[in-house]
């Protein structure tokens, strides 16, 4: 038919994977390791990987016009963490499973981030920092209340970043370093 030729083209599958891997790059940064504290291990990258894709899909979801785009990317987390998990041995019966802890992880802290980023304090972040990523230990306070200063600074960073950039795959996070 000729309108075919008028539809908008869907989103490559470059697209979705420059921005799905510029949400795990920034999250392996080693300064989160080093100065916030977080625990190098499996744990503690998944812990940064959903803080960035939460933060991430928030901004593209705001934006009906890249809501199909935070589809993908969150489709390729998916597949991403159903390939990690097939690597690390895990057996075919128990990966529904596990991705579907994997899923409620992210919902929860994902709603947990945006409530307490929607607030004006930042008591309800640091706690949702404390419990979800250093395990509800209150001895890492001060890098709770610097990783909460952090996700303020990203999540207004993303919040005025273009919708032709972000629909072109570029995606741009602050540097961790630089957050006082």
């Amino acid at each position: 038919m000729i309108f075919t030729r008028f539809r908008r083209a869907p989103r490559g599958p470059d697209t979705i994977s420059a921005l799905y891997g510029m949400i795990v790059a920034q999250a392996r940064l080693p300064c989160f390791y080093r100065d916030y504290a977080v625990a190098d291990t499996v744990n503690g990258r998944l812990d940064l990987i959903l803080l960035h894709l939460a933060l991430g899909l928030d901004r593209l979801m705001r934006d009906p016009a890249l809501k199909e785009l935070g589809q993908g990317v969150f489709d390729r987390f998916c597949k991403d963490m159903d390939g990690n998990l097939r690597e690390m041995g895990i057996g075919d019966l128990k990966v529904p499973k596990e991705m579907k802890k994997i899923g409620e992880a992210f919902y929860g802290r994902s709603q947990a981030y945006q409530a307490a980023l929607g607030e004006s304090g930042d008591e309800a972040l640091v706690e949702a920092i404390v419990r979800n990523i250093y395990g509800g230990s209150a001895a890492e306070m001060a890098a709770a209340r610097r990783l909460a200063v952090y996700m303020r600074v990203a999540a207004g960073d993303l919040a005025v970043q273009a919708t032709a950039d972000l629909a072109a795959g570029q995606m741009r996070f602050p540097d961790p370093a630089a957050v006082p």
